[in-house]
């Protein structure tokens, strides 16, 4: 076996805190199990997407306590580092995934250990409660133990910064490079003189708010809701019936948290089939609006029935909705809604006609949420089903967007109508937004180079026509775009007729491909024609792509 595999994997092993997953690492030299030992120290997790995300197993490649106890050490240096006083606290909470509370348990110990103090969350929480208490706390940071959407045998630690939004470089590089000089830390107790409970207050309050904002009077609105076996049931329960709506249906096989995720293939709203059992309670129960969750009930997804059936809305879409309702409220200078690179235009030309400012930002919420700078984000989505409704959040929030997604549905129906005829109004006075993500999941150690390899073959040698549509032009997004920084990606113009961006996915072995085919109004033309025709482009560039990528 290779030297410097062996001592590296030594010195974890000296260092790790677990038992079974020290034994699990010398079983593994032992039996000289290389390939596996590769596969655990090769490509150790980094700081990504405002945090740390993977499998949970033994090795730097991993989610497990030694990663846990590393990376708060990280964060103790980092916060000393960049001059913010630990001594305002740091909240921590955590999902309901397998290892969660015992990665919060390690992060507890080693804060606690450095005399830092602690606000921990009660229970396995929704993640944007989480960014609201470091907010209404003035904490120094907030840590997170989520893995949000990714398959079961994941888990993560997301990190806050002390405005409540989620970090940004160079700060994750700062931490990543304390966390890999750390040494054994002191730990500590929950007896300790600087450990708190997150108070039933403050998470009252934050119910409080929502439901004030987004209230409702006497709703005969039917809901039916999913956690999708996550972390958010009981408190978006609460929410709907504190905001006036009281016939909302629970799915009963989805609704307690369980780390296996028995009935999906994968614990997200966006993929194919993850609504299908809320969708079949609802027509038991006769409700029109399905409303889902991811684990950490920091994403929303929705389903909607009409005449015609049901309709699963993408990310975008719901964007428009939600937009569609905020917008008119807005009129303050400095009022900003903001979407992201690979979201839909469409919110560009709706800011523009109601005469409020628009940003656009890099993908993530980490630059959502400071679009607006020294102004206020009122309104900010990612089509990866992500909603910032209320700046009281500075993150995506899945449980306020359903509240919001809710009040515009019950004022619909009040009006007959549904949330389909508002977007067939969206559309009819901004013209057809055609929209697709295709995902290119990939597996084992060599799936990361086919992704870089096949980004980098875009760059190299772009297509010049895709699905029949001439390439007008093309921008590696590593140079920069429209004022934005550097991202690893590309970017395809289709003229006037709409665009492609294919990126790597920042939270999981994905390269991602967003298409978004545009028609100008056409008052002579039936609308479900002109989607009709949208979407035989969309799909047409789509299956260009999958043979230009072929991963």
């Amino acid at each position: 076996m290779n030297k410097s595999l062996r001592d590296s994997v030594l010195a974890w092993i000296d260092g790790d805190p677990d038992v079974d997953d020290r034994e699990t690492l010398q079983s593994l030299l032992d039996n000289d199990d290389e390939e596996e030992l590769h596969r655990r120290f090769d490509t150790p997790l980094t700081f990504g997407t405002a945090g740390l995300r993977g499998p949970v197993m033994a090795g730097p490649a991993g989610m497990n306590r030694y990663t846990v106890r590393r990376a708060t050490q990280g964060v103790i240096a980092w916060l000393d580092e960049i001059g913010v006083d630990a001594g305002r606290g740091v909240v921590v909470g955590r999902d309901a995934r397998r290892g969660s509370e015992s990665f919060n348990h390690e992060v507890i110990s080693v804060l606690l250990g450095a005399d830092v103090k602690v606000y921990e969350m009660p229970r396995p929480l929704p993640t944007p409660l989480v960014a609201y208490c470091v907010k209404k706390l003035g904490a120094a940071a907030g840590i997170m133990v989520t893995a949000s959407h990714n398959p079961p045998q994941d888990n993560g630690y997301k990190l806050y910064s002390s405005d409540g939004s989620q970090i940004i470089p160079p700060h994750d590089e700062i931490v990543e490079r304390f966390a890999n000089e750390s040494a054994t830390p002191e730990l500590g107790e929950r007896t300790s003189t600087h450990h708190r409970w997150i108070s039933p207050d403050l998470l009252a309050e934050y119910r409080a708010h929502f439901t004030k904002r987004f209230a409702v009077s006497n709703s005969d609105l039917a809901i039916t809701y999913t956690p999708l076996h996550g972390v958010g049931g009981a408190t978006m329960m609460k929410l709907f019936a504190q905001a006036g709506y009281s016939l909302v249906t629970p799915v009963a096989a989805q609704f307690e948290p369980d780390s296996a995720f028995p009935t999906l293939p994968f614990p997200n709203p966006e993929e194919p089939g993850a609504l299908d059992l809320a969708m079949a309670r609802a027509d038991e129960v006769h409700s029109t609006l399905v409303i889902a969750n991811d684990p950490d009930a920091d994403r929303l997804g929705a389903a909607v029935r009409d005449d015609a059936g049901w309709h699963v809305l993408r990310g975008d879409q719901i964007g428009w909705l939600l937009a569609s309702a905020m917008l008119p409220t807005l009129n303050g200078p400095r009022d900003v809604v903001a979407t992201t690179i690979v979201s839909s235009t469409l919110l560009r030309e709706m800011a523009r006609d109601a005469g409020v400012r628009f940003a656009m930002t890099l993908t993530g919420f980490k630059w959502l949420a400071r679009a607006a700078g020294d102004d206020v984000l009122r309104f900010g989505y990612e089509e990866a089903l992500g909603f910032a409704v209320d700046p009281e959040v500075a993150d995506k929030d899945g449980l306020s967007a359903a509240l919001a997604l809710a009040r515009l549905a019950d004022e619909l129906r009040r009006e007959d109508q549904t949330l389909m005829d508002r977007l067939d109004e969206i559309e009819t006075r901004y013209g057809v937004h055609a929209v697709y993500q295709l995902s290119l999941r990939v597996e084992g150690p060599t799936g990361l180079n086919a992704i870089v390899n096949a980004v980098q073959s875009l760059r190299e040698d772009p297509p010049t026509t895709l699905g029949g549509l001439a390439v007008s032009a093309h921008f590696d997004l590593a140079l920069g775009y429209e004022g934005l920084g550097p991202t690893d990606g590309v970017l395809f113009q289709f003229g006037d007729s709409g665009r492609v961006v294919v990126r790597p996915s920042g939270t999981e072995p994905k390269l991602k491909a967003y298409i978004e085919i545009t028609s100008p109004p056409d008052h002579a033309t039936p609308l479900a024609e002109q989607r009709r025709l949208a979407a035989s482009r969309v799909e047409a560039v789509r299956v260009d792509l999958e043979s230009l990528l072929d991963l």
